[in-house]
This record gives C-alpha cells, sequence and structure tokens, in this order.
C-alpha cells in the first residue's frame, strides 16, 4: 500500500515540476499568454496535490502566490 502512495505521490511532485518548468520558460521567453495559462495550470495542480495530501496546503497556496508575483511584476514591467 505505502509503495502505490509513494509511486503516486512522486508521479505528482515530478508533474509539478514540469508545469513550474513550463512557467519559468514562458516568463523568461516574455510570452504572457504561455506564463498566465501556465500559472493556472499550476495553481490548480498545485491545490489538487494539496487536497491529496501530497504536499501541504499551506505550501500550495505560498507557491502559488509567489508565481503570481513574479508574473505579475515581469509583465508589469513590460507594460509600462
Amino acid at each position: 500500500m505505502i509503495r502505490v502512495k509513494t509511486a503516486r505521490n512522486k508521479r505528482v511532485k515530478a508533474h509539478l515540476k514540469n508545469v513550474f518548468k513550463g512557467f519559468d520558460f514562458a516568463i523568461l521567453n516574455g510570452d504572457i499568454d504561455e506564463a498566465e495559462a501556465c500559472l493556472a495550470k499550476a495553481e490548480k495542480k498545485l491545490m489538487q496535490a494539496a487536497a491529496k495530501g501530497t504536499i501541504h496546503k499551506n505550501t500550495a497556496s505560498r507557491k502559488v502566490s509567489r508565481m503570481t508575483i513574479r508574473f505579475n511584476t515581469v509583465f508589469a514591467e513590460k507594460a509600462d
């Protein structure tokens, strides 16, 4: 039973890392549409992982908050 849960947690965490990489890549390229889509996807996946107990809910909220702040600061500078 523990092996199944461990495998699921590893799979979810690996998927989260891929979503974060996509967000970072979009930020570096300055692609606002892609970054916004990745941010929404990351938020959804983080909250799902928190709901399943893979990560703590405060950790998920903190990561979403930091990504949102990063998104807003990068693209607010470009809008000016």
